[in-house]
């Protein structure tokens, strides 16, 4: 029976979690190594262990094609939107000037993949921005290769980009920390001459996909020595790994004292990954985790790299645990995608026996340049901050705290926080919802967004219908009585709220024009402008939430469901039913 353990003298944290069902169901291709159902099969394993109370659990609103240009180049993000398997052969030229090709393929679904990635991401930084939570995860994002107009290394939108760019709304300086395999250089070239944000690398280097993250790489210009990056052989195994990460960190945090940190998690940095050459275990690759949330900052956690499918939601799994405060058991509990894990069905990844050719003079070595660089930092570069301008998203969140403070009895049960189980609460039925209540809510709501999709249905709909009537069904505009907001008969009103959300927008499009200087490649007030899609400000959603809730509900014990709407327009929020542990009983 699967188990999991609190670890002792851990305190806890307000953990968010992120996914969309709809993830499992894209594909890149026959025999390319990057698979999306690598996300689904790590979120089987988080609900059959039980984690899904002790944390809330969102489907992330889609990043809109607006959110995508505020990093990425107006006519590259275009064309990911209208690009498809059937009319590839009309943009030929624009798959060569954007390298979208054979790593990158061109698949059904493409623009709808990004934005799920993204727009997770962005809702997580969110989130953590307006303390909602304290650590934050979105293991479909994490494609850190993508370029500004470029897609390259399996990525196509730089999600971690967007997502610190929305950090930086709020936060002076952003630690970014990438234990991928890989470099990341689409996001150390994305902030390379700006010192708000430092970037640490360890990786791979040396005739190793993308080539760059060289030592002496280390920024420019207002950036000098705000890029970090440990280059490393093949073989380095936990013991060494931690050797290096350690001091590095801490020195890190001394000289720059970050007001929120972003780490990548690619697994391709395990021992047996298909693409990968470092040999570190589940547990070594989950001590850097462990490690980084010591320093109780803000913390979002990200996906990446990892092709051995079962490695990957493995170590996805036990992570989600470290975060939310709990030690998984190593026995697996029953899921959809159990014979995955044979022969032995544990939660361990083993290092192997391959030769560690990382020698303890090379890593003191290159540990002394680094911590000598980090050194002379000379403290935190002092940015002037202002308020950051209201969103339309704002002003909801000052009602919701005008809500916290009013009569319980009269209060809004959608509140995200009833959701998660508390330690001293049990179960007798696992069907009946948690500790057997239901969300009635959650159902009125559900019937209302059923109503309003048919209606829109019915008339034939229009594009922006698809990006914002029907998350306003979905409960986002939901009032204290549970009725759905954004009634028919209030046209004038909604017209009224347009105008004012574009004023509010062109005043977040100049705070982020002043993230700082960058290179021509990276984050500049050119690549912050408006796209064609008008539905949303240059930030999260207009809900409260940051994102749909979801309610537990049972596991499909089937192979993976394709998604419901793998379109190349924007895919509609609804309410996803995440599941509860299959044959497993109580966690």
């Amino acid at each position: 029976m699967a188990t999991m353990e609190p670890v002792s003298g851990d305190p806890k944290k307000r953990v968010c979690y992120f996914f969309d069902s709809d993830i499992g169901g894209f594909h890149y291709g026959p025999g390319h190594p990057m698979k999306p159902t690598r996300v689904r099969m790590t979120h089987s394993l988080v609900m059959n262990y039980g984690l899904y109370k002790k944390m809330e659990i969102y489907r992330a609103k889609p990043a809109t094609k607006r959110e995508m240009t505020q990093f990425h180049s107006d006519d590259y993000i275009e064309f990911l939107s209208k690009v498809t398997p059937n009319n590839m052969n009309q943009y030929q030229k624009e798959q060569a000037k954007y390298t979208v090709g054979d790593d990158c393929p061109i698949f059904d679904g493409l623009f709808d993949y990004c934005a799920i990635s993204a727009g997770g991401s962005m809702e997580g930084a969110a989130r953590l921005s307006r303390d909602k939570c304290d650590i934050a995860i979105n293991w479909a994002g994490g494609l850190h290769h993508a370029k500004k107009g470029e897609a390259s290394g399996f990525c196509y939108v730089n999600d971690i980009v967007l997502g610190i760019l929305e950090l930086l709304r709020y936060h002076q300086r952003v630690l970014y920390i990438d234990i991928d395999v890989h470099h990341g250089d689409g996001v150390e070239e994305a902030f390379y001459t700006t010192d708000r944000v430092l970037t640490v690398s360890f990786h791979k280097y040396g005739e190793f996909f993308p080539g760059t993250g060289d030592l002496r790489d280390m920024g420019s210009g207002k950036g000098k020595r705000y890029a970090c990056n440990f280059p490393l052989r093949e073989g380095i195994t936990d013991e060494n790994y931690k050797r290096i990460f350690e001091p590095v960190i801490n020195q890190v945090m001394e000289s720059y004292r970050p007001g929120a940190i972003v780490l990548q998690c690619g697994t391709d940095s395990l021992s047996g990954d298909k693409l990968g050459c470092l040999n570190l275990s589940m547990r070594g690759h989950a001590n850097c985790i462990r490690f980084v949330k010591s320093f109780n900052l803000p913390l979002l956690l990200l996906g990446g790299g990892g092709y051995t499918m079962r490695n990957v939601s493995r170590a996805w799994a036990y992570e989600t645990g470290l975060a939310a405060g709990y030690e998984l058991g190593a026995t697996l509990p029953i899921n959809e995608y159990y014979d995955y894990f044979g022969p032995d069905y544990k939660l361990d990844v083993r290092s192997s026996n391959m030769e560690d050719k990382n020698s303890v003079e090379y890593l003191e070595r290159i540990k002394n340049v680094v911590l000598e660089h980090l050194r002379e930092i000379g403290g935190p570069p002092g940015i002037q901050m202002t308020d950051p301008p209201l969103l339309p998203r704002d002003e909801v969140d000052m009602d919701a705290e005008e809500e916290e403070r009013r009569d319980p009895d009269d209060r809004n049960r959608r509140l995200w926080d009833k959701g998660r189980q508390r330690d001293d609460e049990y179960s007798d039925s696992e069907d009946e919802g948690l500790g057997g209540r239901k969300n009635e809510r959650s159902h009125r709501a559900g019937a209302t967004t059923t109503n309003k999709n048919n209606e829109n249905s019915a008339t034939g709909g229009n594009a922006a219908m698809t990006a914002e009537g029907k998350r306003a069904g979905a409960g986002f505009g939901e009032d204290e009585e549970g009725e759905a907001g954004g009634d028919v008969g209030e046209e004038d009103e909604d017209e009224d709220e347009e105008m004012a959300d574009n004023e509010k927008m062109e005043e977040a499009r100049k705070v982020m024009a002043s993230v700082g200087s960058v290179s021509a490649g990276g984050v500049g007030a050119g690549a912050i402008g408006g796209g064609d899609d008008t539905g949303d400000a240059a930030g999260r959603a207009k809900s409260t939430d940051a994102g749909e809730k979801t309610t537990p509900g049972p596991v499909p014990t089937t192979g993976v469901a394709g998604p419901s709407n793998v379109t190349n327009g924007a895919s509609a929020t609804t309410a996803v039913q995440p599941g509860v542990p299959a044959g497993s009983g109580d966690a």
